[in-house]
């Protein structure tokens, strides 16, 4: 079956609404997966579905509204609920669905309905192990409740999950419990709950690592884990927040939220108008969320249906840092998208946030280096093509009869077409690399840049005209080529710059053909001051 029927589909992570969305959620999953989704609607290769949804079930949600002095945890969630999606709309992560778990219709039973199903075929089972409990606040702590040192790498932890190593804890394993409710040391108190042993998938998991796409440290970590002997996963937990447990002597517990995620992984696939079963998925993450998507979702899709289509690729971010340390919501460490967003254009902050992207090395934001970017898009992006249009303008504001040629042109056009190649590649899936497609668009406009400076010296000789003209044709076409090749990445300008060229809305490939010179009488709009820093 080709590509073309089955089509696409990728999914972001779901962001927990416990606070506003920062600047390194954008340059994390979202906006890279926007890019990888434009790119691959512009392909034409059968439909491309991009889906997310919000995690309203973290425990983070009610800590958010105890630490705001009282809030309810529904207020939270749909409060900032509101402000994630309209961070995304602004930035342009243009979701086909959406999943919100408090609000979808029959969320609620579907999640209950896989679990039930794997209860009942013995895939999950009851365990009576310690939790910490805190007698002051009277609460059983895990997650967000708890706080400690890793027991694989000491660095300081909540429950259940270690962002620095990505492993899973049992809560009560961590070091220096310390409730983050009062601050209080808990005691350990045995706690039966259900377990999802992750053991009996080892050879089925190896598998699907030999075949799925992922980066080393991701691997890394899968290797670590199965060599450590593969964990059973607490599934359960006593508390009042999220989707109670089908299970008779355990409704009065929740279903651990990142075990929830997994059937909610299906629900976006629905959501999103897909039929029959979902294609092989690309999957953007962070990697403190790596454990989950390689190890968890893989062996509770095996244990639920073997037929379910496990992800074709991860597509992993680091941290992305502010000052120095990690952005962090729960502490309040972050530069919000929706501030941001009112001071700076969409297409600015994506091109910095991508071009900044930390992929495969931690990366670290500042301000400064955000007024670089924009000062980039304005004098070299923005200044070449000023300079192009007033010149076409300047010679009657159309297209020249006069088509491209001579030696300057043969190596602008052979480089350009190599140059292209290479962005395919990082706009792809499996060479994924937004990073790199910000330095090749970079590189695009440079060639361009150069190429009109050099060329409009033609200007300046007795019988030069025609060979003037010849050139401004040629930037023209580099021009066209530009607003399909940086659509992707910058689709705001990348519109506004093919509406001054008179072409076609409709999204065009990223490719040599886009690099072709408008048709002579073609008229070009006059200068309007920016296109790509606007």
């Amino acid at each position: 079956m080709s590509d073309k029927t089955i089509g696409h589909w990728i999914t972001a992570t779901p962001p927990t609404p416990n606070g506003d969305l920062h600047i390194g959620h954008l340059a994390g999953p979202y906006l890279a997966g926007d890019v990888l989704r434009r790119f691959l609607a512009a392909e034409g290769a059968g439909p491309v579905r991009y889906t997310t949804g919000l995690d309203d079930h973290q425990s983070y949600v009610p800590v958010r509204g105890l630490n705001d002095g009282g809030r309810k945890g529904e207020e939270v969630a749909d409060g900032y609920g509101a402000s994630i999606e309209s961070v995304w709309r602004q930035a342009g992560a243009d979701f086909d669905a959406i999943v919100r778990p408090r609000r979808d219709v029959g969320y609620r039973a579907a999640v209950q309905d896989f679990f039930a199903d794997l209860y009942a075929a013995g895939q999950i089972v009851a365990r009576t192990r310690p939790l910490p409990y805190c007698t002051d606040c009277e609460r059983w702590l895990y997650e967000a409740y708890l706080k400690g040192d890793c027991p694989h790498c000491g660095s300081g932890s909540n429950g259940n999950a270690c962002e620095p190593c990505g492993r899973p804890n049992d809560c009560a394993d961590l070091t220096d419990p310390v409730c983050t409710g009062c601050g209080a040391t808990p005691e350990l108190r045995d706690c039966e709950r259900l377990y999802f042993p992750l053991a009996p998938w080892e050879e089925q998991l190896t598998a699907f690592w030999d075949q799925v796409d992922m980066p080393p440290h991701l691997r890394s970590l899968c290797e670590r884990m199965r060599a450590d002997g593969l964990p059973e996963i607490a599934v359960s937990h006593p508390s009042e927040w999220g989707v109670p447990v089908p299970v008779t002597g355990f409704t009065e517990q929740r279903i651990y939220v990142w075990f929830e995620m997994a059937p909610g992984y299906l629900l976006e696939w629905t959501g999103a108008g897909g039929t029959g079963p979902a294609p092989a998925p690309v999957q953007f993450f962070g990697f403190d969320n790596g454990y989950f998507h390689a190890l968890l979702f893989p062996a509770a899709f095996r244990a639920y249906d073997p037929e379910i289509a496990l992800p074709r690729a991860f597509v992993v971010n680091e941290f992305y840092r502010l000052e120095g340390l990690k952005f962090s919501t729960s502490r309040r460490h972050a530069i919000w998208a929706h501030e941001e967003l009112a001071r700076t254009s969409a297409d600015v902050l994506r091109y910095h946030v991508l071009s900044d992207r930390p992929n495969g090395r931690q990366t670290s934001f500042s301000s400064a280096a955000l007024a670089i970017s924009r000062e980039r898009l304005a004098e070299r992006w923005d200044g070449w093509l000023g300079r192009l249009l007033t010149a076409v303008a300047e010679s009657g504001g159309a297209a020249p009869a006069e088509a491209p040629q001579g030696p300057a042109w043969d190596r602008l056009r052979a480089r350009l077409a190599e140059t292209v190649g290479q962005l395919r590649d990082a706009y792809g899936i499996e060479g994924y690399d937004a990073r790199r497609a910000i330095a090749l668009l970079d590189e695009v406009v440079g060639l361009a840049e150069d190429f009109g400076y050099v060329n409009g010296f033609e200007a300046e000789r007795p019988d030069g005209a025609s060979a003037y003209r010849s050139a401004l044709s040629a930037q023209l076409a580099v021009a066209a080529a530009l607003s399909a090749w940086a659509a992707p990445a910058l689709p705001y300008g990348s519109a506004r710059l093919a509406a001054l060229l008179a072409l076609a809305p409709e999204p065009r490939r990223v490719d040599a053909e886009a690099l072709a010179p408008l048709a002579p009488g073609t008229p070009v709009a006059a200068w309007p001051g920016t296109v790509f820093s606007a």
